[in-house]
């Protein structure tokens, strides 16, 4: 009798761990009006299409060596009147801070913790399946181009003799501020915590950036098409999120969880 109760209590061990891992990649589906999802499909097609014009713009530029890189080398020069030592030891904290080393760490903590304590991992999923896309597509984007770095005796940094157009530190910071923070703030009702956080992530941005090329690792466009591609992908985000989880009332949900979740029947 106490080895059937025994064995009973392991089968149900067993089967609740199981059904909590089945939970984790149960997605969550939410009620929305129908107009707040009308405007995600449009921010998201929006978002791709400036994106997308914007990357084709600096890629043309940069294969012409005209148009939008005309401003390269004047920033580029004016920068270099800017250096200070204070200045320089930020700018290198911020390059540390969003490099291949500390900044990949960040993000993998980030998403272990989001996807463990979350109840479900959708989310968590879906900003790693972005960082890994725009790691992806720069390094392809890298090898077909091929543009120069600035001059290496300007670098203050050490050397780096790699490709330059896209930067990978601007895109993979623009990829995990503006993503995160449209996975975080788009299921919050307050529109004002949303807009916090996007301006929040666009300092962050902007500081990837200006250390990019204070420090001379980048010209202007190289970083502006890092930008581009972010927005393309968050359109892509923004399109994925909104077509497997929003639903307006009146449409089915999938998953007693996603109804528990929903507060409707």
């Amino acid at each position: 009798m106490a080895q059937k109760s025994a064995g009973s209590a392991a089968a149900g061990a067993k089967s609740g761990r199981w059904h909590a891992f089945h939970e984790k990649f149960v997605v969550e589906e939410r009620y929305v009006d129908a107009a707040d999802r009308r405007r995600l499909y449009r921010a998201s097609v929006i978002l791709a299409v400036v994106g997308l014009a914007l990357f084709i713009a600096t890629l043309v530029s940069v294969l012409q060596a005209d148009g939008l890189t005309v401003a390269d080398h004047p920033v580029h020069d004016w920068l270099l009147t800017t250096r200070s030592a204070a200045l320089t030891a930020f700018m290198i904290f911020l390059a540390i801070f969003f490099g291949p080393i500390a900044l990949p760490i960040i993000v993998l903590v980030v998403i272990l913790i989001w996807g463990f304590a979350a109840k479900h991992a959708w989310r968590p999923i879906l900003l790693a399946s972005a960082m890994l896309a725009g790691v992806i597509v720069s390094q392809i984007i890298l090898h077909i181009v091929q543009r120069s770095r600035p001059p290496v005796d300007q670098m203050l940094f050490g050397a780096d003799q790699t490709f330059s157009y896209p930067s990978g530190h601007v895109l993979g910071a623009c990829d995990f501020l503006l993503v995160g923070a449209y996975l975080i703030f788009s299921r919050r009702r307050n529109p004002r915590a949303a807009v916090f956080g996007f301006i929040g992530a666009g300092i962050g941005i902007i500081l990837a950036i200006v250390s990019r090329l204070y420090l001379g690792y980048h010209w202007p466009t190289d970083t502006l098409a890092s930008f581009s591609l972010s927005l393309l992908i968050l359109g892509g985000v923004i399109a994925l999120d909104t077509w497997r989880t929003a639903r307006i009332p009146g449409e089915p949900v999938t998953g007693e969880l996603s109804k528990e979740e929903s507060g409707l029947d």
